[in-house]
């Protein structure tokens, strides 16, 4: 297939030689099966240590042809193939068969030992050098009534001008933006707001809420009345709106319901809708399956190409939030939005409209960002190459080339 594969017991080796592998693979007595074509690659594992062979019990197995593996092994594999749940979830040819929870548990072991039988790419200059104001945000909290009670809400700012709200991706938070504090290309004219949603963070659970005893589940009313009452408590006038992901997916709302408020927002990620069915997600929440895999799969929405410390910074952040939001997040995500209806109801001459979709996200796809573009008279929309579902984070200096030419047509209106 015009690709060198090593042995099992290569891999096996190259599986225990790798710091990364060990620390996923921990306690895990099982195995790993890839069927490439007619041949098949097998590993063992026995309390996180890799040999050669077949396991008996606990083993997950990917099965696909040649042409699928020469793409999902190659150095910097094409879209849709950089990850083995981009692959499944897009329809790509290939079968996966084992225990679900197992995969959940160690989904982070199973994709190191992909990646180890992929030829070396040095990362060396690949962060590029973001141009840095100097300075860091100042932190603050406001305390704001949102439905029946008073969240104490965390958000960071920095710089001068058109006053920009920027909302994080689903489980995470504001840090997302942290580079954009530093590009003194877009501070010199925007104050930057980025916020953590509550629960989020370091925006604190209410009081005078239950909610340890509560399912936690995001709803449109509820996620809309955060940037509404933000912009209200800090007396913004004309701001902008920023978000990806479920931010993306928020700003077109607060277009199309909201003009009179902002002067344009941002989709980063965006669509008119997400397809999904939360029930099958049930390992995002789970009592045997940690953060972690949470975090491992949020890389596999990032690009091959980003900078690995900060997908790996970006994966962090995902282990460190609050368990129950990233799934609850998703209720809004899949469930709760659907602009398809109404998008051809948004008039761009109140409130500009910008679309951008990131080339490696299989979750927000061009696709999606494209067609939502197509449905909203007077907005614009472009695909982000090398990057995926979080550029701000895993390759901010990739978004802002991206980013500032939308900013300059905002500052011109």
């Amino acid at each position: 297939m015009g690709l060198e594969i090593p042995s099992s017991a290569d891999w096996a080796l190259r599986c225990r030689n790798d710091g990364e592998f060990c620390l996923a693979a921990r306690y895990w007595n099982g195995g790993i099966n890839l069927d490439i074509g007619d041949r098949r690659l097998s590993i063992q594992i026995s309390e996180g240590s890799a040999t050669e062979g077949e396991s008996d019990e606990g083993a997950l197995t990917f099965k696909g042809p040649d042409s699928f593996w020469s793409k999902m092994l190659s150095p910097i594999p094409p879209r849709f193939h950089n990850e083995m749940f981009a692959s499944l979830n897009t329809g790509q040819e290939v079968e996966r068969s084992g225990d679900h929870l197992t995969q959940a548990q160690y989904y982070s072991a199973v994709m190191r030992a992909i990646e180890l039988l992929r030829p070396a790419v040095s990362d060396d200059g690949l962060i590029g050098n973001v141009p840095t104001a100097g300075i860091s945000p100042v932190g603050r909290y406001v305390n704001l009534p949102l439905g029946e009670h008073v969240h104490r809400l965390y958000y960071e700012e920095y710089g001068q001008g058109i006053p920009l709200l920027m909302q994080h991706t689903a489980g995470c938070h504001g840090s997302q933006w942290r580079h954009l504090f530093e590009c003194s290309a877009i501070t010199d004219h925007f104050r930057l707001i980025a916020y953590d949603l509550p629960f989020h963070g370091k925006s604190l659970p209410p009081t005078t809420q239950d909610w340890w005893a509560e399912t936690y589940d995001l709803g449109g009313q509820f996620l809309r009345s955060v940037p509404l009452g933000l912009a209200e408590a800090l007396n913004l006038t004309d701001p902008v709106f920023m978000g990806c992901s479920v931010g993306g997916l928020l700003a077109l709302d607060l277009a199309q319901r909201h003009a009179d408020v902002f002067k344009a927002v941002i989709s980063v990620e965006g669509s008119l809708k997400v397809e999904g069915d939360r029930s099958e997600s049930k390992e995002f929440y789970h009592p045997q399956v940690s953060s972690e895999y949470k975090a491992r799969m949020m890389e596999g929405l990032t690009s091959p190409t980003s900078p690995k410390a900060l997908v790996k910074e970006t994966s962090f952040v995902y282990a460190s939030g609050w368990p129950p939001v990233f799934i609850g997040d998703l209720k809004y995500y899949i469930e709760d939005y659907d602009l398809r209806e109404q998008a051809g109801t948004i008039d761009t001459n109140r409130v500009g409209v910008h679309i951008l979709s990131g080339e490696y996200d299989w979750s927000g796809t061009s696709e999606l960002g494209r067609a939502a573009s197509e449905a909203i008279p007077g907005s614009t929309w472009e695909e982000m190459k090398g990057v995926g579902h979080f550029p701000m984070s895993e390759n901010p200096e990739a978004f802002i080339s991206y980013l500032l030419p939308i900013l300059q047509s905002i500052r011109n209106t």
